[in-house]
């Protein structure tokens, strides 16, 4: 049996992808100061997360996560949030209207700010300092002053996802996520792509069905008129983690209130590890990345430590294997829970195991690998009788420049035009649209 867990247990467990901070005595000081702010999130919320979590195990929903690879600080304002929940809500209804299956939201949002790195230290022209791991620990400049962990910087983060949070929650709930308002989520230059005349069909469909049901006295649903939206991020610095585990007073569990969802990361998932033991303690539903290197007793060992109830709405694994590599290792996978009876829920990561570096030196992924590996997943899950039940994206509202490829093809030359990320190359709005289309087809066929 495992050992008693307590929201500080994780500190005598190794830890991998943590910052080094120069100044203990300040670190702690930020630690209390956070643990006594009012959490982002409530328990009863990420219960309802986790309610949703299970009709999509059971194959009555579908998962749409998605958001930025890194929210910056220099870049967060009210437009691009915007952006970001408009593209969501068309991709859900595309979706929903099609396949005709309820989509979960989750947005990588209001609070993805940490990085795991592949190294320690990064060196550019002889120089080598400390890797960026996310404005959440330090800068992204490449000067010794910016690469130095920050404790501050741990409260701008919880202040920038509060009124993140309260954006969001303004948006789902108050009159913007109308579906009534489905023409109105266009993007202007989405209004100008080759996917435009596809979205405004669907849409005059929305509209004449909601025409129906108003003639028929239908169309008072409060769900017609406000959307749930949840919001999710990696639980790699669990420090701060650490300093927003509240016990629900309904239930006396353990939740982490700094998200409705977090996930443990492919670089940290080791079952001895920090990480793992931080997270089996709280309700939220909990994601695990699942990459070629993952094998069948790891993930069994991980699913007795997270999942020991076998709750259908407790664990979502995340395949994250890259084009071409999701024949050769998720059957084995699907089987080995199949065979122990145990309750997750399957989404596809396709974009971490498909980055590339262009010739002219850009990080990128080439939209048709990210198609390819969203294809094969089904395929899988098809062939194994098993659900494919989400999709978890980076991607962005914004009309930026960052991936290949495409219904309006980037090339590699162009990815200099809008290439913004802090971090890894994301989906614009048109391939995000184009995407939910292909899974919306995907999903019909499938369900019938």
């Amino acid at each position: 049996m495992p050992h008693t867990w307590t929201p500080e247990s994780w500190r005598a467990k190794p830890i991998q992808q943590q910052p080094q901070y120069p100044d203990a005595a300040h670190l702690e000081k930020v630690e209390r100061t956070l643990a006594g702010f009012p959490p982002l999130v409530f328990a009863g919320e990420a219960r309802e997360l986790r309610r949703q979590f299970a009709e999509v195990s059971e194959g009555r929903a579908f998962l749409l996560q998605g958001g930025d690879c890194a929210e910056s600080f220099a870049e967060f304002s009210t437009l691009k949030i915007r952006d970001t929940f408009k593209v969501l809500l068309q991709m859900a209804i595309v979706m929903t209207f099609a396949a005709g299956c309820p989509v979960v939201k989750v947005g990588r949002m209001a609070g993805q700010f940490a990085k795991p790195r592949s190294a320690n230290d990064e060196t550019i022209d002889g120089v080598t300092l400390p890797a960026y791991r996310g404005d959440i620990v330090n800068g992204i400049g490449f000067d010794t002053a910016s690469r130095v962990p920050d404790p501050e910087r741990l409260l701008q983060a919880y202040h920038q996802s509060t009124a993140s949070l309260n954006l969001l929650r303004a948006f789902a709930s108050g009159g913007f996520a109308d579906v009534h308002q489905v023409h109105q989520w266009n993007l202007d230059f989405i209004a100008n792509s080759a996917l435009a005349e596809r979205y405004s069909q669907l849409a005059d469909r929305i509209d004449e069905t909601l025409a129906f049901m108003r003639a028929c006295g239908l169309d008072s649903a409060p769900q017609l008129r406000e959307a749930s939206f949840f919001t999710a991020h990696e639980a790699l610095l669990l420090n701060y983690e650490q300093a927003f585990v509240r016990r629900d007073s309904l239930t006396g569990q353990y939740y982490d209130c700094s998200a409705h969802m977090l996930w443990i990361g492919d670089r940290t998932r080791q079952p001895d590890g920090a990480h793992v033991e931080f997270l089996r303690g709280v309700g939220n539903p909990i994601g695990v990345k699942v990459g070629p290197t993952t094998s069948s007793e790891d993930l069994l060992r991980l699913l007795d430590i997270l999942n020991p109830d076998n709750d259908p709405g407790r664990l979502n694994l995340i395949v994250r294997m890259g084009a071409g590599k999701v024949g050769e290792h998720l059957p084995r996978l699907i089987r080995t829970v199949q065979n122990e009876g145990r309750k997750v829920l399957w989404s596809s990561d396709p974009m971490h195991g498909n980055t590339i570096k262009a010739s002219s030196g850009y990080k990128t992924r080439d939209f048709a690998q990210i198609l390819g590996e969203v294809k094969e997943f089904f395929q899988v899950h098809q062939a194994e009788g098993s659900y494919a039940g989400g999709i978890h994206i980076e991607m962005t509202g914004q009309n930026v420049t960052e991936c290949i490829g495409g219904a309006r093809p980037i090339s590699e030359a162009g990815l200099a035009d809008r290439y913004h990320t802090h971090c890894d190359p994301r989906l614009n709005a048109d391939q995000s649209l184009e995407l939910a289309f292909l899974i919306a087809e995907t999903l019909k066929q499938a369900r019938a």
